[in-house]
């Protein structure tokens, strides 16, 4: 069996780096996908459509862009994980979670115990909630193999 994992989520870590490692060491045949993760790239997807004079019109058009790589990738996919780390806040996560459940995708939560309450409502839909890399490649792993 082959998968398209789509991973969302916090950008200032190696998550995805080490979800992708372990897949290639374990030989799971996935194809990942992510958003753009260079956050300056990210935040000027939209500039090209001519400039605006507030910075709410600068992240309404660069959102809009963003989200015809986000929305197709994400309906592409077999899978989701959610990376939620523990610095910032990451809205967009929870939405591209909220996504998922609409369309009734399966996604994995990827976070800590400490952020387990403000996220009770994203895990309740989640498949798994898992606290590392390494167990997110061991649901990886059991869905293709078992």
């Amino acid at each position: 069996m082959s998968f398209t994992v789509y991973l969302s989520g916090e950008i200032h870590t190696d998550w995805r780096e080490e979800i992708q490692r372990g897949a290639r060491d374990a030989g799971l045949d996935i194809a990942f996908t992510a958003p753009v993760t260079d956050h300056d790239a990210s935040d000027a997807a939209g500039d090209h459509l001519g400039p605006q004079s507030e910075g709410y019109w600068r992240d309404h058009k660069s959102s809009k862009v963003n989200a015809i790589r986000t929305k197709t990738l994400i309906e592409q996919s077999d899978l989701v994980v959610v990376r939620f780390g523990d610095k910032y806040k990451q809205w967009n996560a929870a939405f591209d979670a909220g996504y998922c459940a609409a369309l009734g995708k399966p996604y994995v939560t990827l976070h800590s115990e400490e952020i387990v309450h403000p996220l009770k409502e994203v895990d309740a839909a989640a498949m798994a909630w898992a606290t590392s890399p390494a167990q997110v490649v061991e649901i990886l792993r059991y869905v293709l193999r078992a």
